[in-house]
């Protein structure tokens, strides 16, 4: 799946938006891609998961392990076209960890699966978990780049990458014109100003 197919089936599904948005980083931007309104057609999950298992079979993970909420669907999808385990970690009091009964052991090798990455934020933390609880994490992808280059300590890609403008509240001309703001997120984090 070449990254112009995947804008393609964004488009489609009416998942790039434009408008004024506070992302769960706290940074604010004029474009959002919704990927839950991509997930929702079990067609597209299964063909992203795919595209995105092909690439990472090289590193022959063990289990995927994804962050909640967004990262469940593909997570899931991915590990379905690794024939794996896919598992996913989540907010308790703040912070994300394994719950639910969930596991990895040492030196399970995990690759961490991810709709969006903007800052990294989010998979990071999942790669922490991972490490924490004794994994090898091998690679993290996502459906969508949207942090033009993001270091994230372990080999990464993304189907598809996208250059979305980001900005600081402080300094954002939407806030500064009175556009009204929306948080579509799942993630807590600071509210729109």
């Amino acid at each position: 799946m070449t990254s112009d197919q995947v804008l393609t089936v964004f488009r489609e599904a009416g998942a790039l938006l434009e408008g004024h948005f506070c992302l769960s980083s706290g940074l604010h931007s004029p474009g959002y891609l919704q990927c839950a309104r991509v997930l929702q057609h079990p067609r597209h999950a299964q063909a992203l998961g795919e595209a995105i298992a092909a690439r990472a079979r090289e590193w022959r993970p063990a289990t995927v392990l994804s962050p909640a909420l967004g990262g469940v669907v593909i997570g899931h999808e991915v590990a379905r076209g690794l024939e794996t385990r896919g598992i996913f970690a989540e907010r308790a009091a703040g912070d994300l960890a394994l719950r639910r009964g969930f596991t990895v052991e040492t030196g399970e090798r995990v690759v961490v699966v991810e709709d969006v990455v903007t800052t990294g934020k989010s998979t990071r933390e999942t790669i922490e978990v991972a490490r924490a609880a004794g994994a090898d994490v091998v690679g993290a992808a996502s459906v969508i780049d949207r942090s033009a280059g993001v270091d994230l300590g372990v080999p990464f890609f993304a189907l598809a990458g996208v250059a979305l403008p980001t900005y600081e509240p402080a300094e954002c001309p939407l806030c500064a014109s009175g556009t009204p703001i929306v948080k579509p997120g799942s993630r807590p984090g600071p509210s729109p100003r």
